[in-house]
């Protein structure tokens, strides 16, 4: 049996490369057909990768933090015998050999090669534990850790004081020895990369300003409470803030096209499809699920379906497929506090709208200072497309309609 390579698939079509976010299984493992192997971070969603064919993994030739492209081998699987890996592997081990002090010849995966490099050891003193007699990863790591007290070429340099800053040179560089102040030094994940890129070119692209507006939530509030129990029993959700918005966005994008477009060139791209963008947080950082054809949606159908996409984001399964396209974007900061904030474009959309957190305020209303729930509200657009007066009146809509929730029904 010929070993088979492990690949990374295609992801979408804007994802061109991924970053090896972990391995579940380690060389010398033995894998099952559809058992996970290894996870692919992307700037939109990570993928897990599973075994195509039973075997053993006889060798990784991608690391943690490696990045890839669509197409890359990634790894091998075979019989575990050792009678396909020699051949299969040997034109990648080969060059590497010689890094590996004295142990020139020894048979050892790709991995513990690179390692045994690093960590500066003789291949030929690690006892191998791998398929076929090879040495492989945590063996070189075992034995260097066995090696440092009477070993000082073998570094222990990450606990070791400033006189030896060879193996640790960069967080050495940012933090003066003598301050003696603790830091860390952490990579950007590949998502948190994309943000920042995206965030800052949507800055630099557009000619970006924001409105802002109030809107009392009285009504939308009563209406949640008197109807909350008979909506999550009839349809299994909670009928939450965002299904209203969403609503109300949708009528106010039909008044105010310019707003529901993309700027291509010269030319202003209207759309008469509703696909909003729905931001959600997770620990790796914000992700935008498009609920397509939204215009076309119920209430309890919007909610199931930002349920589903939180639960689907927490799960680290959401797909390219729920987050590519969107013709305009809700931001619900007000889930972690905020009172106020600007939202940034979500590039090539030209609106981006804000929500905050419900807080009760004095209002004039009627010749008298009453309490309500009131929220501001706030639109970030592309004045290149969108006028102020546009803009502005795009808010006033909302706020109309979320005032007298009615209306929502009536319009939609």
């Amino acid at each position: 049996m010929m070993a088979t390579e492990i690949r990374v698939p295609a992801m979408g079509e804007s994802v061109v490369e991924a970053t090896i976010g972990r391995w579940m299984k380690n060389e010398g493992d033995s894998v099952a057909v559809g058992e996970l192997l290894v996870e692919l971070e992307t700037d939109k969603v990570n993928q897990e990768l599973a075994a195509e064919e039973a075997g053993v993994l006889e060798s990784i030739l991608q690391p943690v933090g490696a990045v890839v492209r669509p197409g890359d081998s990634i790894g091998r699987i075979g019989t575990g015998n050792g009678a396909s890996a020699p051949a299969s592997t040997a034109p990648t081990a080969a060059p590497a050999a010689p890094a590996a002090g004295d142990g020139q010849g020894v048979p050892a995966t790709p991995l513990a090669q690179r390692v045994a490099e690093d960590l500066q050891v003789d291949l030929s003193k690690v006892p191998h534990s791998g398929p076929g007699g090879k040495v492989r990863r945590d063996d070189v790591e075992s034995f260097a850790r066995q090696a440092e007290p009477a070993a000082p070429v073998a570094p222990p340099a990450p606990v070791a004081p400033a006189p030896a800053p060879a193996v640790t040179m960069a967080p050495a560089a940012a933090a003066p020895a003598e301050s003696g102040r603790p830091e860390s030094r952490q990579k950007l994940s590949r998502r948190r990369q994309t943000i920042a890129r995206r965030l800052v070119e949507a800055q630099h692209t557009a000619a970006m300003l924001t409105t802002f507006n109030e809107v009392d939530l009285t009504a939308v509030m009563e209406i949640r409470k008197r109807r909350r129990d008979a909506f999550k029993e009839q349809h299994g959700v909670n009928l939450g803030f965002m299904s209203f918005f969403t609503r109300a966005a949708i009528a106010a994008l039909k008044a105010f096209p310019e707003i529901n477009a993309e700027l291509q060139g010269d030319e202003l791209l209207l759309k008469q499809y509703y696909d909003i963008g729905i931001a959600i947080g997770d620990p790796g950082g914000l992700v935008v699920p498009v609920l397509r054809n939204a215009e076309r949606m119920s209430f309890a159908q919007i909610e199931q379906a930002i349920s589903a996409y939180a639960k689907k984001a927490r799960e680290k399964a959401l797909t390219p497929d729920d987050l590519v396209g969107g013709s305009f974007t809700i931001t619900n900061g007000g889930v972690f506090g905020s009172l106020l904030s600007t939202p940034i474009l979500n590039s090539p959309q030209v609106g981006i709208l804000g929500m905050h957190k419900i807080q009760e305020r004095p209002v004039a209303l009627n010749g008298e200072v009453v309490i309500r729930p009131m929220m501001y509200v706030a639109l970030s657009y592309d004045h290149r497309v969108v006028d102020g007066r546009g803009a502005v009146q795009f808010l006033v809509r909302i706020k109309e309609l979320l005032e007298d929730p009615e209306r929502l029904l009536l319009e939609g």
